[in-house]
């Protein structure tokens, strides 16, 4: 079985299939980004892409994800470290507290702003509602959204470049 994982080809091992998508992330590739907050689907720390579309990683079956494309919070910034601009907006708006719950929120207003480019605050709301923040950042998380979603309204080339 095949899958795309932050834009590599990944050849997953039999022995990983019936695991959870989390597990084989963690345990599997060492990525750590995606956290285990509750395993119950309850919190939205282990958010990640599958073919664009935010999922819970602690409730993903790896068999389930064969031939999609992955995106974890390790393959949001560019290959020579420099942030994602969503990842930025974070930093730069104070949305990261003590951090637990940000790879997730990152992921899933990636996937809102890949969707709708320039969402109300209102739209940003609703589509975090999914993940919990325990240090009730969620005011500096809606400012960090609503900031970043200008480089997402851009033409795809320039977008790429401002990776």
């Amino acid at each position: 079985m095949k899958l795309t994982l932050n834009d590599s080809v990944v050849d997953v091992d039999p022995a990983w299939q019936g695991e959870t998508l989390l597990v084989f992330l963690r345990e599997a590739l060492d990525l750590t980004g995606a956290k285990s907050g509750c395993a119950k689907g309850a919190c939205g720390s282990c958010t990640v892409l599958v073919d664009g579309v935010p999922k819970l990683a602690c409730k993903t079956v790896v068999k389930d994800v064969a031939g999609c494309t992955i995106v974890t919070i390790e393959g949001m910034a560019a290959a020579d470290g420099t942030l994602h601009p969503l990842q930025q907006a974070f930093v730069d708006h104070g949305a990261i507290q003590c951090g637990f719950c940000t790879p997730g929120m990152v992921l899933r207003a990636h996937g809102l702003l890949l969707k709708k480019s320039r969402p109300t605050r209102v739209e940003i709301r609703k589509a975090l509602s999914a993940n919990l923040c325990r240090c009730t950042g969620y005011q500096q998380i809606i400012d960090a959204v609503e900031a970043a979603s200008v480089h997402y309204s851009l033409p795809d080339a320039v977008r790429e470049r401002s990776r």
